[in-house]
């Protein structure tokens, strides 16, 4: 009977991070053209119709539809599926990570960690579609790094602004050099994360944001998708990066130092 109690219970925390991300998916949708987030019903992109109750279970409405809207059965874009699966994915995972706490849900450093990671995912989509990090994420990102200094004492105040600037500051200095490879939101992204996650954790997130992003880039260009001249968005593959240095940053360092015997 515990066993299947224990079920039930990830099963509502996966849905719990469902909902929120099925909110991101109205702020991906409706902040580039200056939409209210708060204010107005859900509806169909293709044909306005307001979206009904039972079209608005997250995860479940679209394999119940088949991915199609139920008034003019377009086809239903599957990012928003898969942002509601990424959701319910990340509380579970913060859940595991963090512990679960006297809430039942997630502790209060797993609500810190997945609102981070709500953050990274609406800005990187937007980015992705736009080209533009907005600069309302970033400051959220500080207000949750001022938040992160009560459940974070040992990253002492030092390590934080070493953090800002072990990669912001390369990251200026090659645009100076070369013109046009990061943009100024790419630069104050890192800048605002390393203010939260301290300059052991921003290392392994400029390696693997820029690796992927770097790897993403040669394949395009392979397939001649993307001319050499082309600005590159950065953002989605430097969110990968701190989302993964956020857990495990500090575990990957340290290892790495005890490998080398420092």
């Amino acid at each position: 009977m515990n066993i299947i109690m224990e079920g039930f219970l990830w099963i509502f925390r996966f849905m719990t991070g469902a909902c929120v991300f099925s909110f991101i998916n109205v702020v991906i949708f409706r902040l580039p053209y200056r939409e209210s987030i708060i204010h107005g019903k859900s509806r169909c992109p293709d044909c306005g119709r307001k979206l009904t109750v039972k079209e608005l279970i997250p995860c479940i409405s679209f394999l119940i539809q088949r991915g199609k809207c139920l008034g003019c059965g377009t086809s239903i874009s599957k990012r928003y599926f898969f942002i509601e699966c990424l959701g319910g994915a990340a509380f579970v995972f913060c859940g595991i990570f963090f512990g679960c706490g006297m809430s039942g849900l997630i502790s209060l450093k797993g609500l810190l960690a997945f609102a981070y990671l709500g953050i990274l995912t609406a800005m990187a989509w937007i980015d992705w579609d736009t080209g533009v990090i907005c600069n309302r994420f970033l400051l959220w990102i500080l207000l949750l790094a001022l938040v992160s200094i009560h459940f974070y004492p040992e990253l002492i105040l030092i390590e934080r602004l070493s953090g800002m600037a072990v990669v912001a500051l390369p990251m200026f200095w090659t645009v100076l050099l070369v013109d046009g490879v990061f943009r100024c939101g790419d630069i104050k992204l890192m800048a605002c994360s390393g203010f939260l996650l301290g300059w052991r954790a921003m290392i392994l997130a400029a390696f693997l944001g820029l690796a992927a992003g770097g790897i993403y880039r040669i394949a395009m260009l392979a397939k001649g998708k993307h001319g050499r001249n082309a600005h590159f968005v950065w953002g989605p593959f430097l969110a990968a990066g701190l989302g993964t240095a956020y857990f495990y940053g500090d575990i990957i360092f340290t290892r790495l130092l005890s490998a080398f015997g420092l």
